[in-house]
């Protein structure tokens, strides 16, 4: 035990009062010491023992002659000192810690037994290092930050979110653990919402976050740390849309998280402590008694750091305040997918569930499904890939008729009718081409070689007057013998003079259009 020289002035005055305030006479004074002597007395170290009569003489002598300074233990000349020999053993201690600062006394030890023969003990051995200023942090780098009080001056302008484990409870016949997810104010640690899950996930932060804007509004800045749920992009998107902060601990920074921490802590002292010493409650009533703790005890304690109660401390007058409407605040959670639009069904699918689309966007392909994500939806919103708002898209199941856009009638053709834009335009460039050919002047020998039937040609195209069926090889063997022989004979038969016998024959056999064509051939 620790004591100053103070204590041992008290301890001799209170001792040797009657003495030192004469309250004893002259004659009575050596029997009183002898008395004195006799029981045990308890030290301010702790200890007791018995005290001699020469050590009392001396200490009443000494008053007479300092006063209290005389009942002062005087320190020693060597303090802090060894008081064997074992300067060069500290001086190699201490050298071979700034060595190696992470080296244990053990380890030092065992290189003194090697080199003098004998250690040190480790109390010594660890107050000459401090003493030296070779312990571990004294000869790291600094690394740590120097840190600071901070808060806000107004309530509702920085909240403090975080996650806990909680005490089992009772579910489905089953003790399951608890999660605690809770938001404090900062400036007066007033918890704006509280409450047990089973889970400790995105959904349940937002619960929680939900439920604090619809009792106090929204605040003007979330603290929060750097676990996943925490950077995700519907809460990102939230806080923007909200025109909140969202600020994240420095990593690996556990001390800046202080404040959420004690208030977790407390809980935990306080509240889970009763509950873990008690039979396991379900999850509802595990709220309903953490509710009321809250309400009734720690809501009502004077705080330490803000000397006032976190209710009154939150209501001050200084309290900012800013609504939130709850049905736009929904909206900002949902999630936001791209989604393939199914061109036989129509529809497109989240989640092993299917919903249906307007067939006027089946061929669209990509659409950006917007849902939430808490529940079973009835509907979704989908958007184009520019953000543009399609439509509503119900959810069906597939099964014959449930399309409710099956029935809709289909798309009729535009009231007015079509112009023919296209085919005026390919008629101008016909005449177009039709007038510089006569201006140039036409070589009628070139066009008429070119209408000019070859044998082949010749059969296709009786084949077409005829009506057969695959061309050429519609007629028989017979017709395109006859048809061969005739072409031997007269090969400049042309296209035009071939219809024109046709048109001429009164029955449409090819030896009477032959005949015709005969007749129409120049000799």
């Amino acid at each position: 035990m620790s004591c100053t020289p103070d204590d041992w002035a008290v301890f001799w005055c209170h001792l040797l009062g009657p003495i030192l305030l004469d309250d004893v006479e002259p004659g009575e004074r050596r029997r009183f010491l002898r008395q004195l002597t006799q029981s045990e007395v308890r030290l301010p170290t702790g200890h007791t023992k018995r005290i001699s009569l020469s050590t009392l003489r001396r200490k009443v002598r000494r008053y007479r002659q300092q006063q209290l300074t005389g009942l002062q233990r005087k320190r020693r000349n060597d303090r802090g000192q060894s008081r064997k020999d074992r300067h060069a053993m500290l001086t190699r201690a201490i050298e071979l810690k700034r060595q190696q600062p992470l080296r244990s006394p053990q380890v030092i030890n065992t290189i003194l037994q090697q080199e003098f023969g004998r250690t040190i003990p480790k109390s010594t051995l660890n107050r000459q290092l401090r003493r030296a200023g070779a312990t571990r942090r004294q000869l790291r780098p600094t690394a740590e930050k120097i840190r600071c009080r901070w808060t806000r001056d107004h309530s509702n302008s920085l909240w403090v979110g975080d996650f806990a484990d909680g005490p089992c409870v009772f579910h489905g016949g089953h003790a399951i653990k608890s999660h605690l997810s809770v938001w404090i104010d900062c400036h007066s640690r007033y918890v704006v919402e509280g409450r047990y899950y089973f889970r400790e996930n995105l959904d349940i932060l937002i619960d929680s976050l939900l439920r604090a804007w619809a009792s106090h509004g929204a605040s003007r800045e979330l603290y929060v740390d750097n676990a996943k749920i925490y950077h995700s992009r519907a809460l990102t998107l939230a806080c923007t849309q909200l025109n909140l902060g969202l600020l994240h601990r420095p990593p690996k920074d556990p001390p800046a998280g202080g404040i959420i921490e004690r208030v977790i802590q407390t809980t935990q002292g306080q509240f889970e402590a009763e509950i873990r010493a008690s039979h396991t409650v379900t999850l509802d009533k595990l709220n309903q008694y953490f509710q009321a703790w809250l309400h009734e005890g720690y809501h009502q304690t004077v705080h330490s750091e803000t000397e006032q109660t976190p209710s009154q401390r939150f209501h001050a007058g200084t309290r900012y305040h800013r609504p939130v409407n709850m049905a736009e605040a929904l909206g900002l959670f949902n999630l936001r997918e791209k989604r393939q639009v199914d061109s036989t069904f129509c529809d497109v699918q989240v989640h092993r569930q299917y919903f249906a689309v307007d067939p006027k966007y089946r061929y669209d392909r990509s659409v950006m499904v917007h849902y939430d994500p808490f529940g079973r939806s009835e509907e979704v919103k989908l958007y184009s890939l520019e953000g543009v708002f399609l439509q509503v898209a119900p959810r069906y199941d597939r099964s014959p008729g449930a399309h409710p856009f099956c029935d809709l009638p289909p798309p009729q053709p535009p009231a007015t009718p079509l112009d023919h834009e296209y085919l005026e335009i390919l008629s101008a460039r016909h005449q177009e081409r039709l007038q510089a050919q006569s201006q140039s002047g036409v070589n009628f020998h070139r066009a008429q070689h070119a209408h000019i039937l070859s044998l082949t040609q010749l059969a296709s195209t009786f084949a077409q007057l005829l009506g057969r069926q695959g061309g050429a090889s519609g007629l028989s063997a017979e017709e395109l013998e006859q048809l061969a022989s005739f072409h031997r004979g007269h090969p400049r038969t042309t296209r035009e003079l071939l219809q024109q016998a046709c048109q001429l024959a009164e029955l449409k056999t090819i030896p009477v259009i032959l005949f015709q064509l005969q007749q129409l051939l120049p000799r």
